[in-house]
């Protein structure tokens, strides 16, 4: 445990300053979102989703930390997206055991998320809402099939899209001076996780990605990928072996504000082969790919709600 915390924290030390880390970086200026804007839905099972329309964006940082380079023109497809971080009311909803520390609040984010658990809580919450679950679980490592309609955790490149909200700032609201209004950080944290949803949302609607947990990605973290990724719908590098490190984004209650910028990345050992993980930073969100006419139904649903 006093590993892991080591690891995550050391990189403060190679971050970027705030003053730096909030400039707007030049290479991010060719960004171009949809002009649609995000549809708030309710899914089958009562959570609540963001529809996100996809685009081209300029991903990564030239004044960040060295895996954050270079910047790069990256597409994606639309997509949904949790609008607040799975909660423990939400995991166990799904029958899963809750491995949090903090279990003192049901709207707090789950925590001491394995990554395997957090992709079989993808797969439950899918059969809950007769959706074809994403993760092969006969697999060694839980394959993604990226076309079905199931949930599953967010690519790399559709977490940094959804966070940047078109900007193209460290900050989609601006100034690492108001990131208090905007998540639980180091500074204001009180050292323990929030209800989620008390901050203001980004610029999308989407809550607590700046802050309270770090999230769980579906990538394979390599510091050098930036120098080879696909332009399209990115998935990250293969995978290269036993005990691999799977990207985690977002900081966390015990992050520097540097360290919840929008290009911020990690590597996280999984914790799927470590029978006393405690990794109390560590949770996720989910996204789903829906047919259009699932979005239509979604959408009418939402609107025709009293």
């Amino acid at each position: 445990m006093a590993l892991a915390a080591l690891l995550f924290t050391g990189c403060e030390k190679s971050a970027p300053t705030s003053s730096d880390a909030s400039k707007p970086d030049s290479r991010l200026s060719n960004s171009k979102p949809s002009n649609a804007s995000p549809i708030e839905i309710t899914t089958k099972s009562g959570v609540e989703m963001v529809s996100l329309s996809g685009g081209e964006f300029m991903m990564g940082s030239e004044r960040g930390n060295p895996d954050e380079a270079p910047v790069h023109k990256v597409r994606v497809s639309a997509f949904l997206m949790d609008k607040f971080e799975v909660t423990h009311q939400m995991f166990t909803k799904a029958q899963s055991p809750n491995p949090s520390h903090w279990q003192d609040n049901p709207k707090k984010p789950v925590e001491r998320v394995r990554w395997r658990d957090a992709k079989q809580y993808c797969n439950e919450r899918s059969l809950l809402e007769g959706l074809k679950p994403c993760y092969n679980e006969k697999t060694s490592d839980w394959d993604c099939d990226y076309s079905a309609n199931g949930y599953r955790l967010p690519t790399e490149a559709e977490w940094e899209y959804a966070c940047r909200a078109g900007t193209d700032q460290a900050y989609d609201f601006g100034q690492a001076e108001k990131l208090r209004q905007y998540g639980w950080f180091g500074e204001n944290s009180d050292q323990q996780t929030h209800p989620c949803g008390q901050k203001k949302p980004n610029g999308f609607g989407i809550h607590d990605l700046y802050g309270n947990v770090s999230e769980w990605c579906e990538d394979v973290y390599s510091p050098t990928y930036y120098k080879a990724s696909e332009a399209v719908d990115p998935h990250g590098p293969p995978n290269t072996g036993k005990d691999v490190k799977r990207v985690i984004r977002g900081g966390s209650w015990k992050s520097s504000s540097a360290q919840c910028r929008v290009s911020t990345r990690q590597g996280e050992q999984t914790g799927d082969s470590d029978a006393c993980f405690s990794t109390d930073y560590c949770g996720f969100r989910c996204v789903r790919r829906p047919t259009p006419d699932e979005l239509k139904e979604l959408t009418t649903a939402k609107n025709t709600r009293p």
